[in-house]
């Protein structure tokens, strides 16, 4: 009776178990234990405890289980022989909890034991060896030791070929390990052959609703998913739950499904989608394993991962705290899963520009890492990874170069050449060089990426977008804008297969393509597309995401060049509002203090312009530190406005800061960065009038551009230009000439010949002529100016006043005072409605009416319009100004005409 009594409680057990009943599971083990001990059976005694273990196992409560199963073996031992089958089994099951805990080295070891054991009684040749060599081919897969796992799976399936046959079950399983391996390798189509191999010998069976069809099902939408196949991998989940849901119901391999899919959404940037997903996933695994179960824990890390995704900082790093919370109770301090919530949470510090923050995650991610796996694992490898990509934020090119070399040294060692993982690498040590101004060595590496990727995906891959992309920023880099388009078109024309027209990454490639379209000078083309981003980002986020700040700062960009500055402004507070709600101390929030400084300065509000660029230089002083190109960026700035002010001291004082942060970062003279802090201090010294000094400085930019960009490059065209306004200035019409000749061959020479800046060129020369009292050249090629930037930017942009403002001039020069004063009414009209009325652009205008009007003998009306003049710039640059002294002598002219 008592045996029968027995025998019933455990078969309940079992039913409970098998239910995810574990609360009346563990009633009923415990009612077995207690007869077991009562009857001092050993042998009910020991199949309790490992029946218990199995619970507690469940449960994640891995201390326990491995305390029940040594206490199994110790009662073993007592009526066994130590190489009997009953030791092998505890060998065996604290195995599979050592490689639950991430103790793979421990594990093995007990694989090992309980091997020996079964070779020595049920030789070489025997099924449950082969699970023994199946679950060491699964640990090795986690120490992405891929080699040794292959071969041991290899080894189970020769076992399973001469004792069962090809079509039984335990095959299915070894196929899905090999599979398993396979994905882990990359290896994407070997993967889904093995899977199919799988599937094939489930359907063999009597009934093919098993689990194992869907977990075939399930592991091949993760192949699907890691292709970017989102639909596949979407439709093979949708599989997996239609053989799981009609027989478990609320079983965690469900919720691992919806987790799944989640993931699948998350990444086509359905974020309402995947949270839907996450939260059923974690209502079933709630109901069915507690509240403390590292299931749980995965959940809520994914569900953190969506909400980093969808800019809620704030709300990803609770989620991922509470995910660490259970880890770290569960697990332990030292467990993998730990290292992957330290890597994540990392990766939303990074994305706050909280970057030593950070940084200080990931080396404790390392630290675990390297205690489990050792140095030459993958995911010593990913941290590597992640450390590089914060080090490239920070500026620390160097740093994040030799990071990412680690991470590829360890990726190739256990790797083969052909892994997406080191296409990865590729990209990122592209981008890093692409930022030093390494642009063909930035090219090289990502055509390596590009022939990995190329040689095992689909032409259609995310991973060949992101080359693509990532290659159309090297192109504008070097100012080959067509390039640059084609690269960011084809980048486009695949994510919009994938990913349809909805995701981040549609409006980030639309962004950037648009700012190809700003540097050409085609503004309207890129407030089109720059519009279409802003539309896909607030279809995408809500509304004060920092990807919507991000357009309406890149929208108000090219309205500050279209001279339209209230607009800018507009734009600029609309990003920082949303930036200052969202960020607070970011470096997007310094970056819009900048643009809106930018405005400023255009609008000649220049001491408002030094506080907003003191504003950013704040924030990014206390989040970059003092030896970053933003804070470079950031002192060039405010070189150009000191210089408009005539605080040339100042000036100086911050080009001298400029020039050793960019020298201590890019270690050579010879980056094109610092090619514009020559160009700023030649504007200082050309200021000051050291036309020589300013030459000097221009030259050492010349040479750089030419070693670095090339002859063709825009800002070549540039330098040469500002040289001729220089030469110009010195008197030295001839080199002047030149240098304008030079800067035209190169504009002209690009697809887009009808650039603003052409039209610059054009202005100058047009000065030249003006100077050489040859008014008839001048007047022609004001004109061709005048065609350009009209097409280009529109009657009302104020650089179509400046060239009104100069024909008028050299109307005047000619004589024809009535020509030269309908020119400068227009060009008075324009600059007005753009800047207001006291902005230094007015005053430069009421200068030039007042000339024309002192040629014409109109004295009164001369004096009125210096008088004008003198107003604005003394409230603009107070009383020390060169701007001011020659107002003054013009004023003085006429009286002394008057007499």
């Amino acid at each position: 009776i008592d045996q029968l009594y027995y025998d019933t409680i455990r078969n309940l057990c079992d039913i409970y178990i098998r239910q995810y009943d574990i609360t009346n599971a563990n009633k009923f083990i415990g009612f077995a234990l207690q007869i077991a001990y009562k009857s001092e059976d050993n042998n009910k005694l020991f199949e309790c405890l490992d029946k218990q273990g199995e619970l507690k196992r469940f449960e994640s409560d891995y201390e326990g289980a491995l305390l029940d199963h040594y206490k199994s073996l110790e009662t073993k031992l007592k009526i066994c022989k130590s190489e009997g089958l009953k030791i092998s089994e505890s060998y065996l099951n604290i195995g599979n909890i050592y490689s639950d805990q991430g103790k793979y080295d421990d594990a093995i070891c007990m694989y090992e034991k309980s091997l020996k054991i079964n070779i020595s009684t049920l030789g070489n040749n025997h099924p449950t060896i082969s699970v023994t060599f199946n679950n060491m081919g699964n640990v090795y897969c986690n120490q992405a030791k891929y080699d040794d796992a292959i071969c041991m799976h290899e080894k189970s399936q020769k076992i399973i070929l001469s004792t069962l046959g090809n079509n039984h079950p335990s095959m299915a399983t070894t196929y899905l390990n090999m599979g398993n391996v396979y994905f882990h390798q990359g290896k994407f189509d070997d993967a889904i052959c093995m899977y199919e191999k799988s599937f094939q010998v489930s359907l063999l069976t009597p009934d093919i609703n098993r689990r194992d069809i869907a977990t075939t099902y399930q592991n091949m939408g993760v192949v699907y998913f890691h292709q970017g196949k989102y639909d596949d991998a979407v439709c093979m989940y949708k599989k997996s739950l239609q053989i799981n849901l009609p027989i478990f119901g609320n079983d965690p391999t469900i919720a691992t499904t919806y987790g799944e899919m989640g993931l699948v959404y998350s990444d086509q940037g359905k974020y309402d989608d995947a949270l839907y997903m996450h939260e059923k996933s974690l209502k079933i695994i709630l109901s069915t394993l507690g509240n403390n179960h590292p299931t749980i824990a995965t959940v809520y890390s994914n569900i953190a991962t969506v909400y980093s995704d969808q800019g809620k900082y704030d709300d990803a790093i609770c989620t991922y705290k509470k995910s660490f919370k259970i880890q770290l109770a569960i697990l332990g301090d030292n467990h993998p899963n730990l290292a992957t919530t330290y890597s994540r949470m990392a990766s939303v510090y990074r994305d706050q520009g909280k970057y030593d923050d950070s940084i200080c995650l990931h080396e404790k991610s390392l630290k675990i890492n390297l205690s489990t796996h050792g140095s030459n694992h993958s995911s010593i490898a990913t941290t590597y990874h992640n450390m590089g990509v914060v080090y490239c934020d920070q500026g620390k090119y160097d740093d994040a170069v030799c990071m990412y070399e680690k991470s590829l040294e360890i990726i190739l060692s256990i790797l083969d050449n052909n892994h997406p993982a080191i296409a990865t690498i590729y990209n990122k040590i592209g981008v890093v060089y692409g930022k030093q101004g390494k642009y063909d060595n930035a090219i090289c590496m990502h055509e390596k990426s590009l022939k990995i990727n190329l040689s095992i995906l689909d032409n259609n891959h995310p991973g060949i977008a992101a080359t693509y992309y990532n290659m159309g920023l090297v192109f504008t880099h070097q100012g080959k804008y067509d390039d640059a388009i084609y690269m960011l078109e084809k980048s486009l024309k695949i994510n919009l297969s994938i990913l349809g027209n909805n995701h981040p990454i549609i409006a980030n490639t639309y962004s950037n393509i648009a700012s190809v379209y700003f540097l050409q000078g085609k503004y309207d083309d890129a407030v089109r597309i720059h519009e279409k981003s802003l539309k896909v980002s607030l279809s995408t986020f809500d509304s004060n995401h920092p990807s919507i700040a991000t357009e309406y700062g890149n929208i108000g960009s090219v309205y500050c060049h279209q001279g339209k500055y209230d607009d800018a402004v507009c734009m600029f507070k609309k990003a920082l509002k949303i930036n200052l709600s969202t960020l607070d101390n970011n470096p997007e929030t310094a970056n819009t203090y900048h643009n809106i400084a930018s405005v400023y300065c255009q609008q000649g509000k220049y001491d408002d312009a030094i506080c907003m660029h003191k504003k950013s230089l704040k924030i990014n002083l206390s989040i970059l530190g003092n030896n970053h190109p933003k804070i470079a960026m950031t002192y060039q700035n405010m070189i150009k406005i000191y210089c408009d002010q005539g605080k040339y001291d100042e000036a100086l004082c911050a080009y001298e800061k400029s020039l050793k942060i960019h020298l201590s970062i890019l270690g050579n003279n010879n980056h094109p960065d610092i090619t514009t802090t020559y160009n700023n201090m030649a504007t200082v010294y050309y200021h000051q009038g050291k036309y020589d000094d300013a030459i000097c400085m221009l030259e050492k930019s010349r040479k750089i551009k030419l070693s670095t960009l090339g002859y063709n490059h825009p800002t070549t065209a540039t330098t040469y230009q500002n040289m001729g306004v220089v030469y110009d200035s010195q008197g030295k019409h001839n080199e002047a000439l030149c240098m304008y000749e030079k800067s035209l061959k190169i504009r002209s020479s690009t697809p887009d010949n009808n650039h603003a800046d052409i039209a610059t060129t054009y202005n100058n020369i047009a000065g030249l002529y003006y100077s050489q009292g040859k008014h008839d050249d001048a007047i022609c090629m004001l004109d061709k100016a005048f065609q350009i930037i009209l097409s280009a930017l529109g009657n009302d942009n104020p650089a179509v006043a400046t060239v009104y403002s100069n024909m008028a001039l050299a109307y005047a020069y000619q004589g024809k005072y009535d020509n030269a004063a309908c020119m400068m009414k227009k060009a008075f009209k324009i600059v007005l409605s753009a800047h207001g009325n006291n902005h230094l652009t007015i005053a430069t205008v009421c200068n030039n009416m007042g000339t024309i009007y002192f040629r014409q003998c109109k004295y009164d009306d001369a004096i009125c319009m210096y008088k004008k003049s003198l107003k604005i710039n003394l409230s603009i640059f107070g009383n020390n100004h060169p701007d001011i002294a020659i107002t003054y002598n013009n004023l003085g002219n006429i009286y002394d005409q008057q007499g």
